[in-house]
């Protein structure tokens, strides 16, 4: 009659226990073996328990930290600018500005082109904070309506730039050869012409006033730049193995080059743009101010500024706000570039 089963067992180890008359035959087995009519056999050893999400187990559903997930360049960067004051108050600053140059009248009820003689000159007075200029006319309300003019040409002629230059300079770097050598020498002949000499020549035979022969004239000089910096980034980007992979399974070329570089690349190339805007503002103005840029009637934080550079002394107010509205656009302009770029370049993190 077999012995009841004793629970001095061991189930890791199938020996019997000492003084049980074991021999030579005795021999380890590898794992738990369950036996009939005995008990369950005991978790421990090589069977581990499962976490299971529904108990709570940590790292799991219910508890713990989640598992880490993957993140982007634009999420990363997104996440960074997010935190980043500068960021958040320039960008501020510049949906102020946008507003206030598709709606004036937000801010500004007056008209910018109405002026009174007998108030030329004169200082701050009631529904008046900025005083008036040389005509009468309310320098509160010529500020902001001024921003329309700035805004419109640093916008437009940044995107004039950055997909001109995006374009000639990522074919120049993808495809390379005598296209790369033919554009890199005409852009070489562009950047020899300084922007402001340019500027007088170009603009002085244009009779129009209004804000395209400007932007015109800066995107035909500011494109060479951002140029560069694409060719260069379509360079590093086109040597990645995705890039090569993407080849070898028969991608074309355009397809290579919208789904797969230009994502990839177009990041130095939105920080470039970005801190050129407020570059451009400051041009136009420069233009302005010189007499060759923006023509009255129509309103510029220049032409108001080149008007009262010779009142200065008796009049300070009429150049004081045109002139502190242009360097806190540019300001936050060259802010906002400043952000972006530390949040997209990998080696500044």
């Amino acid at each position: 009659m077999p012995e009841p089963f004793d629970s001095r067992y061991d189930m890791t180890e199938a020996v019997a226990p000492a003084g049980s008359g074991g021999g030579p035959m005795d021999l380890p087995v590898s794992g738990p073996q369950p036996l009939k009519g005995g008990p369950t056999p005991s978790r421990r050893g090589p069977w581990r328990r499962l976490p299971l999400p529904w108990r709570g187990e940590p790292g799991r559903r219910s508890g713990g930290p989640a598992a880490p997930t993957g993140r982007g360049l634009w999420t990363d960067a997104w996440h960074d600018l997010r935190r980043n004051p500068i960021f958040v108050v320039s960008a501020l600053i510049i949906l102020f500005l946008v507003v206030i140059a598709i709606w004036p009248q937000l801010i500004a009820s007056g008209n910018p082109y109405h002026g009174d003689l007998a108030k030329a000159q004169d200082g701050p007075a009631p529904g008046h904070p900025f005083g008036y200029d040389l005509q009468g006319r309310d320098v509160y309300t010529r500020t902001v309506y001024g921003a329309r003019a700035s805004i419109t040409v640093g916008i437009c002629a940044t995107l004039g730039a950055a997909l001109l230059g995006s374009v000639l300079g990522g074919l120049a770097g993808y495809f390379g050869g005598w296209w790369d050598a033919l554009l890199s020498r005409i852009a070489d002949v562009f950047f020899g012409i300084p922007i402001l000499l340019g500027g007088l020549v170009f603009l002085s035979v244009v009779t129009s006033g209004s804000v395209w022969p400007v932007v015109g004239f800066i995107v035909l000089l500011g494109w060479p730049q951002i140029s560069r910096i694409a060719r260069g980034s379509v360079v590093t980007v086109k040597e990645h193995d995705y890039v090569q992979a993407a080849r070898v399974l028969g991608a074309s070329s355009g397809r290579t080059l919208l789904r797969h570089i230009a994502p990839n690349a177009v990041a130095p190339v939105i920080v470039v743009a970005t801190i050129a805007l407020g570059t451009y503002i400051s041009l136009e103005a420069t233009l302005s101010f010189l007499g060759v840029g923006l023509k009255p009637p129509t309103v510029s934080w220049g032409i108001d500024i080149s008007s009262a550079a010779t009142q200065i002394r008796n009049a300070p107010h009429m150049l004081l706000w045109p002139a502190g509205a242009l360097s806190i656009t540019v300001l936050a302009f060259i802010m906002l570039g400043d952000a972006v770029r530390d949040a997209l370049d990998p080696k500044l993190r």
